[in-house]
Order: C-alpha cells, then structure tokens, then sequence
C-alpha cells in the first residue's frame, strides 16, 4: 500500500467518482483506476464499489480508516518539519442535527480560529453515527452508543433533557379525561430514524401511531412545533423563552427524555484531534451531568 493508492480512496469516497477524485488530485481520472486497481492487488479484494456513489466496500472501509489518519499524521509530521505549515487537513466529523444546533455552536467559533484545520460535518442521527466511524467516513462521532468503534475511545460527554410540547391551542384541541389525547395529537418526526415521539407514545400505551409530519430540520423542527402543526420531543436547549412566554406548553408535566451523547474517536496521538476534542468538552459544558442535574 502506497501514500498514493490510499489518497486516492480517500478522494474518490468524499468526492463520490473516480472522476471527483481526479479534479481533487489534479491528475487523469485513468490514474486514479490504476492507483486503486494496484490497492485492490496489493489487499487482494474490492475496495470500491463503483456506481453512483462510488462507496467503500467493507475491505475498503478498514483502509479508508487508515488513508484519513496517514493523511492526519503526515499533515503534522509536514507542519513539525517546517513544511506545508499554511496546508489544510480535512476533519470530517459526524454530529446529530440537534447538537449542532445548539451546543455544538461553540466548536465552530473555536475552529474558526485554527488555520491548518477544515471542518468537514456529516450530519447524523446520534443512534447511528458511529456507524460513519466503523465505515471510515469520519474520524470522530457525537454518538449514544457507548461501545467504542473497534480501534476507537469513546468518552461520556452529558446528557441532552428533551421535552413533549405543543402550541396551547393544539394541546386544548386534543385532549381527553386524562390529559393530551396521544392517539389523535398530530405529531412532528425529524426523520425515519428519529425515534423519541415513538418511544415516548409506547410508553404511555398507544400502539397506533397518529398522524405524523416530517420535518427534517432542527430549526424547522422548531418553527413547525411553533406554527402548531404537531407535537414533538424537542432539546430544553433548543426552547428558549417557549415555555415561559407560553408559545409552546409542556403536555406532561416532569415528563422528559435524557439522550447521553458520547465522543468517539480513533486513539490517535494527534495534536489536531485533541485539540478538537478539547473544544468538543468546553462546548459540552452546556450538556446536563446526570439525569438529575441542572444545566451549569
């Protein structure tokens, strides 16, 4: 395996063509075949499926792995070296759409500031971003799942405090002897894989779920809860003065969901990773520290 054969990998997955890659690399797009082919002679397997997208076959997902931390280490090694001092590495990082909405903020205004760094944001539901790490897609995740990716460290961060909320109007329209009417309430659903409303309604024994909006967008999540179309489950970080102004109203009291999120990423010595990771913890401040605690 060559330094090579591996950019080219690393090109052709973030750019998704052999093509892209090309342009990136500044060379013909038949060099990049041949780089690849001699990377898939010297593994002895597929390492990119070729279609559209061109994506990483499971042999391919181990070397992409490795093609951003050679990539990483020989930035720094440049840098260490007096060379390539003003080049740019790529971060690609995977985060779930209500973090960088909220908490997150703050990472950015730090990465502002680093002039060897790119941020490269895979947006991702928190359940399933570690999944970006197994791939190699991204070299650190804001994940829930504690388990770390093999070859990776995973570190509890804090815990997000969601809330069920509705317009006032809405929560009067749908209501029975018991409170809000869980069967009929319209609800808000940030995507396929957002499962918190349903997680939610099985707890309270409603089986059939009720009419659903998809909307996904943190931000237009939001405003679609404020416009009452639906209820949904929404970040305490996310609400503001919702509660207090009376725009959105609680349809449980002491009702909410504690999502822990966790940082996973490679147990690399990195100077550029720690730094990220540094700023990941100050920003992380904003999280709760137990399900009981309050936000410092």
């Amino acid at each position: 395996m060559q330094f090579e054969q591996l950019r080219a990998l690393a090109a052709i997955i973030d750019e998704e063509s052999f093509e892209g890659a090309a342009d990136v690399l500044r060379v013909t797009p038949s060099a990049v075949s041949q780089r690849i082919k001699a990377l898939e002679a010297s593994v002895g397997q597929v390492v990119v499926r070729r279609g559209t997208p061109c994506t990483p076959t499971e042999a391919g997902s181990v070397l992409l792995r490795m093609a951003r931390q050679v990539q990483l280490i020989e930035a720094e090694t440049r840098a260490a070296l007096g060379q390539g001092v003003a080049a740019r590495s790529v971060t690609p990082v995977a985060v779930n759409a209500d973090s960088l909405a909220t908490w997150f903020v703050p990472v950015l205004g730090e990465a502002a500031g680093w002039a060897d760094t790119t941020l490269d944001l895979r947006v991702e539901d928190q359940d399933h971003s570690s999944r970006l790490l197994r791939q190699g897609d991204v070299l650190g995740a804001i994940t829930s799942d504690p388990a770390p990716v093999n070859g990776c460290r995973a570190e509890l961060l804090g815990s997000m405090r969601y809330l069920p909320v509705a317009t006032p109007d809405l929560h009067r329209r749908f209501r029975n002897n018991d409170g809000a009417d869980f069967t009929c309430l319209p609800m808000i659903q940030f995507n396929a894989k957002d499962d918190l409303q349903q997680r939610f309604l099985q707890t309270r024994g409603v089986s059939q779920p009720p009419p659903r909006h998809l909307i996904p967008s943190s931000e237009g999540f939001l405003a679609a809860l404020r416009a009452g179309l639906g209820w949904g489950m929404i970040p305490e970080l996310q609400l503001e003065a919702d509660l207090t102004d009376g725009t959105l109203v609680l349809l449980e009291e002491d009702a909410e969901e504690n999502v822990q999120l966790y940082w996973q990423t490679w147990t690399l010595n990195s100077e550029r990773l720690n730094r990220l990771t540094e700023a990941i913890r100050r920003a992380a401040h904003l999280l709760r520290t137990g399900t009981s605690a309050q936000i410092r």
